[in-house]
């Protein structure tokens, strides 16, 4: 149902997640919206990595630790870019004991270059004080290491707050209007960060979603916290406004609101061209999109263009009819759409498939 994009270590959330209409596919937003870790190689980086026999003696241990912890050289050059602080600390006895937790935790190697170089703030904090702390926190929400590992690979910079200050007065409040423990552990997992905010903000902003009807024993409620916490008013009121210039009253916002919260996610132009495709390209009603409102998560390059150009090929053939299921159509999986609206024309449009492979193709490059 919600489908947006790159790829990072899935658990599986637990049964009860699906109880509440949830497919795992729609799941699948909300962990792509994380944060993902960005390839720290760049020119500006491999420079620095030039740079490093010009370090002073007493900092070359701390080079030399990360690289014998599989550390790349542009991997080093971005801490130290992002933390050069770093340099001056002492590596047996503050950086190593760190490394050393990662790994005990079930993380490989490369995994902990990736996740420090991503976050070298993590390297700051006491780790007896306030990262072991903060990992057992999030493990008491979560029950298992490997669903907190997934949580902290998804918002490492976790572990260097007082999650008991900042996190645990927010779950409370959710919990007190009966936000179900399930629920606030899904949300915890693939949008950690949503916690870190103060507490009378993040209370407001339940309150908010509570009065526009959202029921807090439903995934839906946090799903719409997590959508209205993400930005300010001002962005909020932005993305109103061009709902509206598309021709939606208000009501018919708040109802696209709750059937998918994260369609509010989407920037301003991404929902200004999802719009102008449907209701100038396939000549929908723009209340067509209120009623589906999980398509506008989906990419727009990537899906809705390709799959839209195959319906207008078949709609041009007279092969199908303009009234066709196209709720089905840019909704289903990918196995699907080929199976039903491409396979089953290949030998009429002999062009059909690799109109639609190159469509998705372009939209990679």
């Amino acid at each position: 149902m919600y489908h947006l994009f790159r790829r990072i270590v899935l658990v599986r959330p637990p049964p009860s997640v699906f109880a509440h209409g949830f497919s795992e596919s729609s799941l699948k937003s909300l962990r792509y919206l994380s944060t993902s870790s960005e390839n720290v190689s760049s020119p500006e980086s491999a420079s620095l990595a030039s740079n490093f026999v010009q370090l002073k003696n007493n900092e070359k241990p701390v080079i030399m630790l990360f690289e014998n912890h599989g550390f790349s050289k542009s991997q080093i050059s971005e801490i130290v870019k992002k933390f050069p602080q770093v340099l001056s600390a002492k590596p047996e006895k503050t950086l190593l004991p760190k490394l050393l937790f990662f790994q005990s935790k079930g993380l490989s190697s490369p995994e902990v270059a990736k996740l420090v170089s991503v976050f070298p703030g993590v390297l700051k904090p006491s780790l007896n004080r306030r990262i072991i702390p903060a990992f057992d926190y999030i493990q008491t929400l979560l029950r298992t290491e490997e669903k907190t590992i997934a949580a902290i690979k998804r918002s490492v910079g976790l572990l260097t707050w007082d999650l008991q200050v900042s996190v645990r007065p927010n779950i409370e409040i959710l919990k007190q209007i009966g936000v179900p423990d399930s629920n606030i552990s899904t949300i915890l997992l693939y949008q950690p960060r949503v916690f870190l905010i103060n507490s009378i903000r993040f209370k407001k902003i339940v309150e908010e979603v509570k009065e526009m009807g959202f029921n807090p024993l439903r995934l839906k409620f946090v799903l719409a916290v997590f959508a209205r916490r993400a930005m300010s008013k001002s962005t909020w009121d932005k993305k109103i406004e061009v709902y509206r210039k598309w021709g939606w009253p208000e009501e018919e916002i708040l109802l696209a609101f709750g059937r998918h919260p994260l369609c509010m996610m989407a920037s301003e132009d991404k929902i200004d061209g999802v719009m102008d495709f449907f209701v100038n390209k396939l000549g929908c009603e723009s209340s067509f999109i209120a009623r589906r409102p999980a398509v506008i998560s989906f990419s727009l390059n990537k899906r809705i263009l390709p799959r839209g150009s195959v319906y207008q090929v078949l709609l041009s053939k007279g092969l199908i009819k303009k009234d066709v299921n196209l709720r089905l159509l840019f909704e289903c999986t990918e196995n699907r759409f080929l199976d039903k609206f491409v396979n089953p024309y290949k030998k009429r449009i002999p062009g059909l498939l690799k109109l639609y492979e190159e469509k998705v193709k372009g939209s990679k490059r």
